[in-house]
């Protein structure tokens, strides 16, 4: 399967936010707003598509992709990825071809670059992806009631 990304639009961004995940990754779980609706129309979210055009799952870049929290500091040097698959295709070894494909286009799109993302400790399954694709643990904070590990995948 070949997968496509393009510009995320507003009928994909109410898609998205009406996914809905089994436990614990009920965590990721959003509420319609117009407020998510504009902030997902930003230019750093991007729709990711497979052969049949049906929507896999969205990535995003920037800021956008940061955990606000009040104990760690984000620094400059890397581009922060926040990405999502579409609940149905979570947990079938999916992940592998999905986010190699969103990192090969954040590579087309801004070139060869250190990236950094911030991952709940709880998601076992991404952390274990994460690493096995070249990121490792840089630091943890908590916001909130959970705790988020960030992962650095550093560029020579």
């Amino acid at each position: 399967m070949k997968l496509y990304m393009e510009k995320l639009n507003a009928d994909v961004a109410r898609d998205i936010l009406s996914w809905r995940y089994e436990q614990p990754y009920d965590f990721y779980n959003n509420e319609q707003t117009p407020e998510a609706i504009s902030e997902m129309l930003a230019d750093s979210y991007f729709s990711v598509f497979d052969d049949n055009k049906e929507l896999v799952g969205f990535f995003c870049t920037g800021s956008s992709a940061q955990v606000p929290n009040e104990s760690y500091t984000y620094s400059q040097g890397f581009i922060d990825i926040g990405l999502g698959m579409r609940p149905e295709f979570t947990g079938q070894g999916n992940g592998t071809l999905f986010f190699t494909a969103v990192l090969s286009q954040i590579d087309t799109m801004v070139g060869k670059s250190s990236k950094r993302l911030t991952v709940a400790k709880f998601n076992d399954r991404a952390i274990q992806l994460y690493e096995k694709l070249g990121f490792s643990r840089e630091a943890e904070f908590v916001k909130g009631s959970t705790v988020f590990i960030v992962m650095v995948k550093v560029e020579a």
